[in-house]
């Protein structure tokens, strides 16, 4: 995964994949069939360790407005401190033109952070945190693309007010608070 992640999908070889291992080239497609389904496993660990983690972190513990705030906040943090960018940002740039069955991967990896925020601004509707004239879909591929926007600018220019700007800009699509405030699950275990 490293390896993918520093030098990208066309640059690695196999030899090189192997190396990274501990694993002769044979034995790497012996494990892994080829380098294509070796880099979609190496992403979905990638995935797993970071945006589904956070993901997972955040939904649980925060409500909603508060869970893509933190979430924006923490890859803007995230980007400035890795140059590498985003192994999913940097594989829909480099190797989804390219590739079909690599798009098709990207393309419901993307489909998982999408869903991530709908439910979020939904949830946030309910309980009266994000305005009601927010459409959930639109406002879910908005931040998809304020995500992705954030991660490939953050590499060649990592200037933390610019990207916070950004964030904040994104965030005012959700509105002001209606007022009227719903009791929510992790509201009411707080406050017992």
């Amino acid at each position: 995964m490293k390896r993918f992640w520093a030098d990208g999908f066309a640059a690695t070889s196999v030899r090189d994949l192997g190396e990274a291992m501990g694993l002769s080239q044979a034995s790497v497609y012996n494990a892994f069939g080829d380098k294509r389904t070796l880099f979609t496993q190496c992403l979905d660990r990638y995935l797993d360790a970071n945006m589904r983690a956070r993901i997972a972190r955040v939904e649980k513990s925060l409500p909603p407005r508060q869970a893509i705030e933190t979430f924006l906040m923490e890859i803007v943090e995230h980007s400035i401190e890795n140059r590498l960018g985003c192994l999913l940002a940097n594989a829909a740039l480099e190797v989804a033109p390219h590739d079909p069955k690599i798009a098709a991967v990207v393309a419901e990896r993307m489909n998982e952070l999408e869903a991530f925020f709908r439910r979020c601004i939904a949830a946030g509707q309910r309980e009266g945190d994000i305005s009601p004239d927010v459409d959930p879909q639109d406002g879910a591929c908005l931040l998809l693309t304020t995500v992705m926007g954030l991660r490939v600018l953050a590499r060649g220019f990592p200037n933390r007010a610019v990207l916070e700007g950004s964030v904040r800009q994104a965030l005012s699509i959700l509105g002001r608070p209606s007022g009227r405030r719903t009791s929510s699950p992790r509201t009411s275990q707080k406050d017992m």
